[in-house]
């Protein structure tokens, strides 16, 4: 592929790369459809729990626990920050799609947030022997209820909700007041909730007999706390599209599992059951917290790539642009001088006492022959931008060689180089394009011309073609001059370097662009003692 044509393709990915990778609908976790991986990822989580369930309420139902007072405050705080985090990044979420499933999401857990800390504080024997705050036995446990049905009712929220129009005509202002009003009326109402179980629980039923010991009112609580979520469980399943929905079905799965540890095999504080129940409620909390973080993570690294994308596009686009200047720039220099040394010739032939009027026809001949060329590698260069095939013939790798030198038969004999050619006669003709494997050949002998041109000795051009194999031809360029150094071999092909004076680092880059875009192979080996030899081959042209 030519060069420019590959700059220009590079830009446009990029381009499309930087559109494509902040699309919402692609990579926000609440529209983002779950794949298979994450789907059976999810079953497994559902099987261990429920491995972990039957373990704690089978063998390990009669193990006795003490009770561990650092495990209270340890629960309480893990469940509020992990809840916190989760309620703000729903919020973020909410903030940007303007979802109202994701509003009455992100309140359930912040509800939870919030009651987890009047719930530590509450526990008996944390600050007080019946409960802190001014409460009594029955003030944590209610929390608790109230806590696990909030969540249950907001999960219900958010399922009815989801196919609900988002607030797309509200201003950024009217979204962040609709956050802060939503935040305050749930913080008011774990207030009231805190003071109505702390001041009123005498009033309370009374589900604790004591710290630890539960009565018998606890399975009736317990019964439609589950049911609460049971039904959240099955609307979600029953309308789950995204990650969002499978992780929510998690986390309600293990919360219907937490709330039957407390109540089986043993319904009593500081038990097997009761313990991993903690755990299990922060593994639930931890479920869509650790899912939005990746997805933060993801969003981030996708604005990353596409901020790197938008920069490394401008600098395609100016590479694209010094590449477009210099390629026409050297395509044209070698006819134009030609063009040049032939008006010169011509009018020193006219100049004489008797004029030459044929050689003078001669060169003005040249000179148009040099114009019609300059045309055709000015479209040669147009074509790089066209995704059309281009025009290809059936040529004479020999009369190719023979035009070539003709074209650049004053820069021979300006510097005195003596051609030597070696013409396999038998060759068979090749499929290309005429114009542009002028191009190639024209610039190996310039270049070998220039190399010589300040070598001392004779300056010899060695130009011969041959059979490569049954199924190409080879064209190999040798001069004398100053060789290639072994550092510069490898970066001689590529755009803008380059190892002469006034050099534009493009005609070995654009050559091998045309022989590779014509199925062939272009190289430099040294030519012992001193020089370099170029060669390239093509492929025969098949008869069909």
């Amino acid at each position: 592929m030519p060069p420019i044509a590959g700059f220009r393709r590079e830009a446009n990915m990029f381009v499309e790369g930087s559109a494509a990778g902040l699309r919402a609908d692609e990579f926000v976790l609440s529209n983002l459809s779950p794949s298979v991986a994450q789907r059976r990822f999810a079953l497994g989580v559902v099987l261990v729990l429920l491995v972990v369930f039957v373990i704690v309420a089978g063998p390990l139902s009669g193990l006795p626990l003490r009770r561990v007072d650092a495990f209270i405050p340890a629960y309480g705080t893990a469940i509020f920050v992990i809840d916190s985090i989760t309620a703000a990044l729903l919020f973020a979420q909410f903030s940007v799609l303007r979802s109202h499933a994701l509003l009455a999401l992100a309140n359930g857990y912040f509800l939870t947030a919030l009651i987890a800390i009047p719930w530590t504080l509450t526990f008996p024997g944390i600050l007080a022997p019946e409960g802190g705050l001014g409460g009594g036995l029955q003030s944590t446990v209610w929390l608790y209820v109230l806590s696990h049905a909030g969540f249950a009712l907001f999960a219900i929220a958010y399922t009815l909700l989801k196919d609900a129009d988002a607030m797309g005509a509200l201003s950024p202002r009217s979204i962040r007041a609709r956050v802060f009003t939503t935040v305050g009326s749930v913080t008011a109402l774990v207030c009231c909730a805190t003071v109505f179980v702390t001041a009123g629980h005498a009033f309370l039923p009374r589900i604790m007999l004591d710290t630890a010991e539960v009565s018998y009112l606890w399975y009736y609580v317990v019964g439609p706390m589950a049911g609460l979520f049971v039904v959240a469980l099955v609307l979600l399943w029953l309308r789950h599209r995204s990650v969002l929905d499978l992780w929510l079905m998690l986390v309600l799965f293990a919360y219907i599992i937490e709330i039957a540890l407390t109540a089986f095999p043993i319904p009593y504080r500081f038990s097997v059951g009761w313990y991993a129940g903690r755990v299990y409620g922060v593994f639930s909390g931890s479920f869509v917290l650790l899912t939005l973080m990746k997805e933060v993570t993801m969003l981030y690294g996708e604005l990353l790539r596409a901020v790197v994308a938008q920069r490394r596009e401008r600098e395609v686009r100016l590479l694209t642009g010094d590449a477009v200047a210099a390629t026409v720039a050297h395509e044209i220099k070698q006819p134009l001088s030609a063009m040049t040394m032939d008006a010169s010739t011509s009018l020193r032939w006219l100049d004489r006492a008797t004029p030459n009027i044929d050689e003078a026809k001669a060169a003005l001949q040249q000179i148009v022959n040099n114009g019609h060329r300059m045309g055709a590698v000015i479209d040669n260069i147009r074509t790089l931008f066209k995704t059309e095939s281009r025009i290809r013939t059936s040529l004479d790798l020999n009369n190719l060689i023979r035009e070539a030198l003709a074209l650049v038969r004053y820069d021979l004999q300006k510097h005195r180089v003596a051609v030597q050619t070696d013409y396999n006669q038998s060759l068979p003709p090749v499929e290309g394009n005429e114009v542009q494997l002028q191009q190639v050949l024209v610039n190996l002998i310039t270049n070998a011309i220039d190399s010589m041109a300040t070598e001392d000795g004779d300056r010899v051009l060695s130009l011969r073609s041959k059979v490569c194999d049954s199924s190409s031809l080879m064209v190999s360029v040798e001069d004398v001059g100053k060789g290639v150094e072994p550092s510069a071999i490898d970066l001689i092909f590529k755009p803008q370097f380059t190892t002469k004076v006034h050099g534009m680092g493009m005609g070995l880059s654009i050559c091998r662009s045309i022989i590779d875009a014509h199925g062939g192979q272009l190289w430099v080996t040294a030519n012992l003692p001193r020089g370099a030899i170029f060669h390239f081959t093509l492929p025969a042209h098949r008869q069909h």
